[in-house]
């Protein structure tokens, strides 16, 4: 049944070249024994196969049960179970039952090891088919930890109950950004929170037309993520817009907590003028004109230049400041109290003569100069 049951050498070593196709590893006809499938993928993993290369292997072949994984509308494999013998639906919907909850317990453990949007496609054959709650679980847990992966077409799943009016399964992709977020930012990087960004403003501007949509589904999914995650409000702006179109009736105070999710500052100048100007918009709440923004751009400017002005003030103060104190440091300083340099020098032969004299005499008291006056050098010399 198998045309390769031992793997190559080459394919344990991550610096070996991978087989083009999963097709290399087995027969066609080995997928028709799902217990047999579920053995030699476990084989494959105890080989040390990669596990990328494992998940390949199970997105092909789980592809060829079900077309609808594959995410070509067209394509129908020799083995789909739509083309087995006629039976009843309740039994081919357990077949695909079965076969889901299968898939989800041999998935590699290993973040990135299935591409996202299988995991999607997964996701929503598990909801329509009704499997375990576990196991949407964790498809869900593993969706959201690359859902920077995800596109919008297979994000947009549709809703399977029956007590929920929307077309979309919006609480389902509620539940992933929420899901998302809460990672740790080591986990996820700055450009894959943009990215989820950019896919839930896609997203709302979808669900937004459908007029079963509550207000409260609405506003959950677009706080979801936090400020910094977009750096552009215009495509949430747009989500908004057209919610609004598809619900007129939607109250002011209601309109009011819809447009706090909008930081003005966000918007792009071409946004702006239009949020001005909407009408479906409250006008405590509604953006600024571009004339609004450029008055308070014209005004920012005069303030920075006037702060810039007492800076300079500020700074010419802080230096006289330092000069006065040098200068009161400085007051028995001769060059600081403006002394002519001749007087500076004859005062310092003063000082060296009045030095030579207390060397060669000494300190004397009052009594001794009484007793024998002491004339200057100069005067004893003249004597002579």
């Amino acid at each position: 049944m198998l045309n390769k049951l031992a793997l190559p050498e080459s394919s344990t070593f991550p610096g070996k070249p991978m087989p083009p196709t999963a097709e290399c590893w087995f027969d066609d006809a080995c997928i028709l024994d799902m217990d047999y499938f579920v053995k030699t993928i476990s084989g494959i993993k105890a080989k040390g196969v990669r596990p990328d290369l494992v998940g390949s292997i199970i997105a092909h072949y789980a592809s060829k049960w079900l077309p609808d994984l594959s995410g070509n509308d067209t394509e129908k494999g020799p083995m789909s179970l739509q083309e087995s013998s006629p039976e009843s639906v309740t039994v081919s919907w357990m077949k695909k039952r079965f076969f889901v909850e299968t898939l989800v317990g041999i998935l590699p453990p290993e973040r990135d090891s299935i591409p996202c949007n299988f995991l999607l496609r997964l996701l929503r054959t598990a909801n329509m088919v009704g499997v375990e709650p576990s196991y949407r679980a964790e498809l869900e847990k593993r969706i959201s930890w690359q859902l920077d992966q995800a596109s919008l077409k297979e994000l947009m799943i549709p809703s399977f109950s029956h007590t929920c009016g929307t077309l979309l399964d919006v609480e389902l992709v509620i539940r992933l950004v929420k899901r998302f977020a809460s990672l740790d930012e080591g986990t996820r990087s700055g450009i894959a929170v943009v990215k989820v960004a950019k896919l839930v403003d896609s997203y709302l501007a979808e669900a937004a037309l459908d007029t079963n949509l509550s207000l409260e589904d609405f506003i959950a999914l677009g706080a979801a993520l936090p400020s910094h995650a977009r750096a552009m409000d215009d495509g949430l702006y747009r989500a908004i817009d057209t919610y609004l179109k598809a619900h007129p009736g939607v109250s002011k105070q209601d309109r009011k907590v819809l447009c706090r999710l909008i930081d003005s500052r966000k918007l792009s100048p071409e946004a702006s003028l239009h949020a001005a100007q909407n009408e479906r918009l409250e006008a405590p709440v509604r953006c600024m004109s571009k004339r609004e923004m450029n008055a308070q751009q014209m005004e920012i400017k005069k303030l920075k230049e006037e702060l810039l002005r007492v800076q300079s003030q500020c700074v010419a103060m802080q230096m006289q400041m330092e000069k006065l104190v040098d200068k009161k440091k400085g007051f028995f300083r001769w060059k600081k109290l403006g002394i002519m340099p001749s007087l500076k020098s004859s005062v310092s032969v003063f000082e060296k003569i009045e030095e030579e004299r207390e060397a060669n005499f000494g300190r004397q008291t009052p009594i001794d100069i009484k007793q024998k006056p002491v004339r200057p050098p100069k005067w004893r010399k003249s004597m002579s």
